[in-house]
């Protein structure tokens, strides 16, 4: 990426602007290939999500993370490149797309700040090939036309366009001009919209017939006692019809409130369609030549005292089985990432990571990154863990396959952002929803091994499914 010493906007002049962009054109006109363009400002502090909802777009892709306890958050919206990708290339695929690309932009402004420059918002489904007639493919990266991110104390937008060969630049510049103009200083519209609250739920079945969901959890442990695998996530998905419309970033104003330490997160596939939650799991993060994963298996619930909240606490740090899953997941993203030349310092004892509805345990994981290190190639390593697919991870992803009775599409999948430095973040989309129109879809999972109980799994996944229901109706 060409980054230029210069801002086309500090003097506030269009025909400046439209100097600059005549001068990219040139270099697209002398090779034939369009230029990507990023423009970066700093502005007043920004909330991207307030900002997403006041211009948003059913039809129109859009990609939000937010960490509110961290006081991170990123917004984008409408593609001005893309690509969608499917089968066991997909991550490489993406790779080389944000790779070619790069090597065409050329980006001027505050590109220095945390969030600036153009990012490249990735979505990766739980499988390589999308269900027919799914909501989102495999795989998709895109460049939106307009980002917004806050970090800390520092607001940052940024406008994106493709310059092409002959294309009207003076077209391009007054849409730089007026989102500049607009996001520098927000005034955040107030969208009146209805939502399901006010309707109610005319309808809710689980995704396959009630029972389902514990006759799959005996399966499960069926075969790890015959040898088959020694760990499997098992998921299941509940649907919900309203009497009114969802909207989707309501609903994630909820959740960021409630799950502060969660990442809140909602990505909308263009068509009406958009899959948001709270995820407590983070697949990856690289920052400064550092990567972060974490592995995070065993659940309790919260007591309802200090007193039972911490006997529950330490009952999970001594737990056999959960100790056994925790393990197993450690174990597997520390293999894998040796697979890719990346080598884990020697992780901690697990601790007990608490949210407000369950408890986890959880340990982080750090190492050095390689020159040269590829994201999107660790994250098709890493993924899918067996916190969210089992271990064998062949094995045991054939076996979830033929036992659950729906397609997972995004649930599980591998959700984040690269920069042109090599750096970003994936979450993995865990609690989390399918909602188009007056319809939602919601889905929860728990781990099964050896000792796992039916009725115990249900009532497990029943807790994470309640607070993403309570959010979409509050």
């Amino acid at each position: 990426m060409t980054i230029l010493p210069l801002d086309p906007l500090a003097n506030h002049s269009l025909d400046a602007l439209l100097a600059f962009l005549g001068g990219v054109q040139a270099q697209a006109e002398g090779d034939g290939r369009p230029r990507l363009v990023s423009i970066s400002v700093e502005a007043e502090r920004l909330d991207p999500l307030a900002v997403l909802e006041s211009i948003f777009e059913p039809g129109e892709l859009h990609f939000y993370a937010e960490r509110p306890a961290a006081d991170v958050a990123v917004a984008g919206a409408e593609a001005v490149a893309s690509i969608e990708c499917r089968g066991p290339g997909r991550f490489a695929e993406a790779g080389a797309f944000v790779r070619d690309l790069l090597a065409r932009t050329v980006a001027v402004g505050a590109v220095r700040m945390p969030f600036g420059g153009p990012l490249f918002f990735s979505t990766f489904g739980f499988a390589d090939e999308a269900a027919q007639g799914a909501a989102f493919p495999a795989g998709r990266v895109f460049v939106p036309r307009w980002q917004v991110a806050r970090s800390g104390d520092g607001s940052v937008a940024v406008a994106n366009t493709m310059i092409a060969p002959g294309a009207d630049i003076r077209f391009a510049a007054e849409r730089i001009w007026r989102a500049h103009a607009k996001f520098g200083a927000f005034d955040y519209a107030a969208p009146v919209f209805a939502g399901a609250t006010e309707g109610g739920i005319a309808e809710e079945r689980e995704v396959g017939g009630e029972g389902r969901y514990a006759t799959n959890v005996a399966a499960g442990v069926a075969a790890i006692r015959a040898g088959r695998y020694r760990k499997i996530v098992l998921a299941r998905a509940r649907e919900l019809r309203a009497n009114a419309r969802f909207h989707p970033l309501r609903a994630l104003n909820g959740l960021r409130g409630h799950f502060p330490d969660c990442y809140s997160f909602s990505v909308g596939n263009g068509a009406g369609a958009s899959f948001i939650g709270a995820s407590p799991e983070r697949l990856v993060s690289a920052a400064a030549g550092t990567l972060r994963t974490e592995a995070l298996a065993g659940s309790a619930p919260r007591g309802r005292s200090a007193a039972e909240d911490a006997a529950l606490a330490r009952q999970l740090l001594h737990s056999e089985k959960d100790g056994r899953e925790q393990a197993m997941v450690l174990d597997s993203i520390v293999r894998r990432l040796a697979a890719v030349g990346v080598v884990a310092a020697t992780p901690g004892r697990p601790r007990v990571r608490q949210l407000p509805n369950v408890q986890h345990l959880c340990t982080p994981v750090e190492a050095a990154l390689p020159e040269g290190a590829d994201l999107l190639r660790i994250v098709g390593e890493l993924h899918p863990t067996p916190a969210v697919g089992g271990t064998p991870r062949e094995a045991a992803v054939a076996h979830l396959r033929e036992l659950e009775p729906f397609d997972r599409g995004l649930y599980a999948g591998a959700l984040g952002w690269v920069n042109h430095r090599g750096d970003g973040e994936f979450l993995v989309g865990i609690r989390s929803a399918l909602m188009q129109g007056d319809t939602a879809r919601l889905y929860a999972g728990a781990g099964i091994v050896e000792g796992s109980d039916p009725a115990e799994e249900l009532a497990e996944t029943e807790l994470k499914m309640r607070a993403l229901r309570e959010a979409l109706l509050g």
